[in-house]
């Protein structure tokens, strides 16, 4: 009876031991597999996109003085990051969730000009100084994707 506890002891501490080395590595496997990130079937890029922009300006009274708007061409970011979820032994979900985002990594300023100007009762102006407005904007010149929740440098 002695020799048959011994034997039990002995199968359940070499099952411990090899559900111990199951464990280490399925949690080595997810490690490396979350270290990679697959970029093949990525498309994040920078695109050309046209806007219509507005823009009041005020004079030192607060008084609408003039009111300018044009249609500008600027570059966005869009396209698909692969992001994924796979189960894991060391987050408290059980699952280990890891998102892409395409976002600028690079952004430029650019001076535009618009060319439709009005004054408050909506009159075209035609003085020179008056019938444009210089306007400056940001605009991505190059788009990745990055990791969802990481701040762009």
């Amino acid at each position: 009876m002695c020799h048959s506890v011994r034997t039990a002891l002995a199968a359940s501490n070499c099952c411990s031991i090899v559900l111990c080395c199951v464990l280490l590595l399925t949690l080595t496997l997810t490690v490396a597999v979350t270290a990679q990130h697959n970029q093949a079937d990525e498309t994040c890029e920078t695109l050309p996109s046209e806007i219509h922009l507005i823009k009041e300006e005020y004079d030192e009274l607060g008084r609408l003085y003039r009111t300018c708007n044009g249609d500008v061409t600027v570059n966005k970011c869009e396209g698909k990051c692969n992001s994924q979820v796979q189960p894991s032994v060391i987050t408290a979900t059980g699952f280990l969730k890891e998102c892409y985002c395409c976002r600028e990594s690079f952004l430029r300023e650019r001076q535009l000009q618009l060319t439709h100007c009005y004054d408050p009762d909506g009159v075209r102006m035609t003085d020179h100084e008056s019938a444009t407005m210089e306007i400056r904007l940001k605009e991505p010149v190059d788009c990745k994707c990055f990791k969802c929740g990481e701040m762009v440098r």
